[in-house]
């Protein structure tokens, strides 16, 4: 098996079975065209000669498992699977007990290897717990679906329209999403009423539209994929005032969606 893999990310190799975050989940998933949950049976370490790259605060091992279960994936896969896996050392050089243990892997089948899976990333595992496989489940169904919202390329518009009394108003913002996928933000002003935002997928804005519920994959991709401001050379106006009330109603909208709760890099 001689594909190379890279450093894992710091916060370790696999996401944790508690404290969970939605983001470090989604992140595996919407890359990953295989899933399995597996429970390892046996791991063999890579001699340091056969480990090219590897630093040395890692050691690459083979990982083979008991598949239990396929969460996603086009094809038929076996009852066994295997993996390459760099897990890092403690201060003592030792690697954590992994025999027996449960994980989400994923990934995509290694060609010409069969029962092999590739990481999608170097720490592209999840712990199994109850939380997790119900979360995993969540977002792959979602993934799965035609038109699943994709990965935000950038804003390429907005532009703010005022009403016919003051206070009201409403402002209109565009997002590109890979796949040619358009995303309309809109936000409503109206005195005496609190603000409501909502998002259309799509360049017609949906009058029955909300704003995304968190832990959804659309608040994933607007949370953790749009800018933290809106460029005022992207407010189609000359008016500073519409400019600056687009601004502060995009503000809005990020300050609504919440933080991305990511805890571990992105690769």
């Amino acid at each position: 098996m001689a594909w190379s893999q890279t450093a894992p990310s710091p916060s370790g190799f696999a996401v944790p079975a508690t404290n969970t975050s939605y983001a470090d989940i989604a992140d595996l998933v919407v890359i990953s065209p295989l899933i399995v949950d597996a429970t390892i049976r046996k791991i063999t370490k890579i001699p340091v000669e056969q480990a090219v790259g590897v630093p040395a605060n890692l050691q690459r091992m083979l990982i083979e498992g008991d598949v239990s279960g396929l969460v996603r994936g086009n094809d038929g896969f076996g009852g066994q699977v295997r993996f390459l896996l760099d897990v890092p050392k403690d201060a003592k050089g030792k690697i954590p007990k992994l025999k027996k243990q449960r994980f989400f892997v994923l990934g995509n089948k290694a060609a010409g290897l069969p029962g092999t899976i590739r990481l999608s990333r170097p720490d592209a595992m999840i712990e199994w717990s109850a939380g997790n496989d119900a979360m995993l489940r969540a977002i792959t169904k979602e993934a799965v679906i035609i038109d699943a919202p994709q990965q935000i390329v950038g804003l390429t518009s907005g532009f703010h329209s005022p009403g016919t009394v003051i206070g009201e108003g409403e402002t209109q913002i565009f997002v590109e999403a890979k796949g040619n996928q358009i995303y309309s933000l809109s936000v409503f002003s109206q005195p005496g009423s609190p603000k409501r935002w909502a998002v259309s997928t799509g360049e017609v804005i949906d009058e029955s539209a909300s704003a995304p519920a968190k832990n959804s994959l659309l608040w994933y991709r607007l949370a953790c994929g749009l800018p933290p401001t809106l460029d005022a050379k992207l407010v189609e106006t000359n008016e500073a005032e519409n400019a600056a009330k687009a601004q502060a109603d995009y503000r809005f909208i990020i300050e609504s969606l919440g933080r991305c709760d990511r805890m571990r890099r992105k690769s």
